[in-house]
């Protein structure tokens, strides 16, 4: 229920500001509030997920970070007179659980320079590279664990593999 609350309250400051703040147009605002709200509680049901204050604090900061350090190696790569680009699909298994994780964090490998998401499969995301040296799976996992601490993941365990 204050999940429902917070968005209606964050609609209705929207339409607010839409309507410049006129009373007058309340009447349809109401009414598209309401239905802002059922369609958001229809496409994304309210759960129990909720953020870490801290985990926000260390996945803004990573973010930030990882724009710089990605936009940087981009322009180099750019900038080279002998433009070495060597782009490629790499598979990486995933740790997260299915959900909202997965799609947050390949939303936010997206948004860094270099790299798209190009889809998932069953336990793995698809990760198009500008260029096979930028994006190392170290680089995932600490994406991963970022996401993790945002929405209080456990991340999956590793498998053992040889004997």
């Amino acid at each position: 229920m204050l999940a429902l609350i917070g968005r209606a309250a964050l609609f209705a400051g929207l339409w607010w500001a839409l309507a410049e703040g006129a009373a007058r147009d309340w009447g349809v605002g109401l009414v598209s509030v309401v239905l802002a709200v059922a369609t958001s509680a229809w496409l994304w049901p309210p759960t129990t997920t909720r953020l870490s204050p801290s985990g926000l604090l260390r996945f803004l900061v990573f973010f930030l970070w990882q724009s710089v350090r990605g936009g940087v190696l981009v322009a180099r790569l750019a900038l080279h007179p002998r433009l070495r680009l060597r782009p490629e699909v790499r598979r990486f298994r995933l740790r997260l659980p299915p959900g909202a994780g997965r799609v947050l964090l390949a939303d936010t490998l997206s948004l860094l320079p270099g790299t798209v998401s190009a889809g998932f499969g069953e336990d793995d995301l698809r990760l198009h590279v500008l260029d096979r040296d930028l994006v190392v799976e170290a680089d995932l996992r600490a994406a991963e664990a970022v996401v993790a601490g945002l929405l209080g993941l456990e991340l999956e365990r590793p498998e053992v593999t040889g004997a």
